[in-house]
């Protein structure tokens, strides 16, 4: 990176308003980005990042006005740029990379139309010349078959494998600047790592400039010179990523840093001669597509697997997408029906024809990965979280509300939580919500899959207290479904690594991020770097184990 030359993109006193209610959502906000850097710009949600992120290409909601500022690319002002020139600056100049690829992805387009289209649009070249360079780029971002790729659609790829797509879509233009709105949010460690090298790799062949939006604070330490600390709509803090991350001047950064996940001491969990929960030799098949002259044979997505959870212990199962963890969880909770092997709830065999299974249901609960999706929008937090004691025959119509005010209130959602509906609270609230859903019936058993990968640090650091809290305090064991190791690594007794349907490692925590034995569960621990206090409130970046790889340990 040049400082001496001139920035790439220069936002200056950038304030935007929300036109009805006149309320400012970024406020004076200032950064430069130069040619070949990387900049990072961190915040809870809500802060403004990506508002501030989508202005740069003019992509300002329509009941979002700008109120003052300017922005200079390559010396051009956007906000004066007409519709013509937008259109020619936006993909050819300036790409961007969404959080989600599936939205941002046309599902009813094939990929090599997709691909195609940019090229088309701003570059001068034959058909042949186009799909030369798609064919060229999708091996680059590691597609096997660049071939058949051009002629399937987004939703016969993997989320990792989808955004590796859309970053071929942005950087075949070789744009001078790249935004990336938290491009690797939904992504397992390795993919994440895989997409981020990657992502830099083309970026650096091109030297181009990279904007990145991001809640991860260790992959913005690990990747970015310059970081940016957004809180409210204002920029708190800005300068060299070293600096702010080992001496942070102001209180909302140190704030930041502090709620990243930690190792708590080992607990020791008293030693039950019967699991609450016994698994063995689960097997989950799903069926192939039929057609008029083909079957797809079935595709097995658990071999034989077989765990034990203990009385108020908390097992974490990791493992890339694919791994077959969401299956195990849901499997489990009775909602995928298994092709064999046997599930035990307190030492009796569950049979869907016998009491014992009524009763295993009812203390089996589920916290889903996206409370928004999970919760009818048409019922009140009350009744959503009331509706599970329909089933409990010794409770009356007032027992039951005092239950509901009781268990709001022990997930901080007090003082009319209860009249609102889930549009009206926030991903954090909600995810109380979904809390309170499973607990309310003071299950034995919960499942919790993925329950904080869509927060951002500090709401993610208050659930996964408020989970620890009840979970002391009400005494369930927990099966904890996750991808982000941090998490795991912080309220974990026991850890199971899934690999292709199968159990390759599984142990007490500690063993398993101090020890690992398989090459995946090395893998997945070299993948994701993390952040360690430094005593003085600020952080310091560390591996949890090296790999063979300059990548990773550079």
């Amino acid at each position: 990176m040049n400082t001496t030359a001139a920035p790439l993109l220069d936002v200056a006193g950038l304030t935007l308003k929300i036109g009805g209610s006149g309320r400012t959502v970024v406020n004076d906000v200032s950064f430069q980005v130069f040619p070949g850097e990387i900049v990072g710009i961190v915040g809870e949600s809500g802060s403004g990042k990506t508002l501030a992120a989508r202005a740069v290409m003019g992509f300002i909601p329509p009941a979002v006005r700008l109120e003052g500022g300017t922005i200079r690319f390559d010396g051009q002002d956007v906000m004066a740029m007409s519709g013509k020139d937008l259109r020619a600056m936006r993909g050819s100049k300036v790409g961007m990379v969404f959080q989600e690829p599936m939205t941002s992805l046309n599902p009813s387009m094939l990929i090599g139309r997709q691909l195609d289209e940019g090229l088309a649009l701003h570059r001068k070249l034959d058909a042949a010349q186009r799909r030369a360079l798609i064919l060229d780029m999708l091996k680059r971002v590691g597609l096997r078959d660049p071939e058949g790729a051009l002629t399937a659609y987004p939703h016969q790829f993997s989320g990792g494998m989808r955004q590796r797509i859309m970053l071929a879509s942005v950087m075949l233009l070789k744009p001078a600047l790249l935004l990336a709105d938290e491009p690797t949010t939904a992504l397992d460690a390795v993919v994440q790592r895989d997409v981020m090298e990657l992502m830099v790799e083309l970026t650096q062949a091109n030297h181009t400039a990279v904007l990145l939006i991001s809640h991860d604070l260790g992959m913005v330490a690990r990747y970015c010179s310059r970081i940016v600390v957004m809180c409210q709509g204002d920029v708190v803090e800005q300068g060299k990523a070293e600096d702010i991350l080992a001496r942070p001047q102001h209180p909302y950064t140190r704030k930041l840093l502090s709620a990243m996940p930690h190792r708590l001491p080992a607990r020791l969990l008293p030693q039950a001669k019967t699991p609450i929960v016994a698994v063995r030799d689960l097997v989950v098949e799903y069926p192939g597509r039929q057609g008029f002259f083909r079957k797809e044979q079935a595709k097995r997505a658990l071999h034989g697997i077989s765990i034990d959870v203990q009385p108020g212990e908390v097992v974490a199962v990791v493992g890339g997408s694919g791994s077959g963890k969401t299956t195990l969880g849901q499997s489990i909770a009775g909602l995928v029906k298994p092709a064999g092997g046997e599930i035990r709830f307190n030492g009796k065999p569950i049979a869907r024809s016998d009491a014992a299974y009524w009763d295993y249901r009812l203390n089996c609960q589920m916290v889903f990965q996206d409370p928004y999706s999970s919760l009818d929008p048409r019922m009140t937090i009350g009744q959503l979280v009331g509706e599970p004691l329909r089933l409990v025959p010794d409770l009356g119509p007032a027992q039951k509300k005092a239950r509901v005010a009781e268990v709001l209130a022990e997930v901080g959602l007090s003082d009319g939580f209860a009249e609102r509906y889930p549009h009206e609270l926030s991903g954090g609230q909600r995810q109380r919500v979904a809390i309170a859903r499973a607990i309310v019936r003071r299950p034995n058993f919960v499942i919790a899959d993925e329950p904080v990968s869509a927060l951002d640090v500090t709401v993610r650091a208050q659930v996964l207290e408020l989970f620890d809290e009840l979970q002391k305090k009400h005494g369930f064991s927990c099966l904890f479904i996750s991808h982000d190791l941090g998490v795991v690594e912080q309220v974990a007794d026991r850890v199971i690594v899934m690999q292709d349907g199968r159990i390759v490692e599984e142990g007490p925590r500690d063993d398993i991020f101090d020890n690992p034995q398989h090459p995946y569960t090395q893998k997945l621990l070299a993948a994701v770097p993390g952040l360690e206090s430094t005593g003085e409130g600020g952080v310091r970046l560390f591996w949890r184990r090296a790999e063979n790889d300059a990548s990773i340990v550079g």
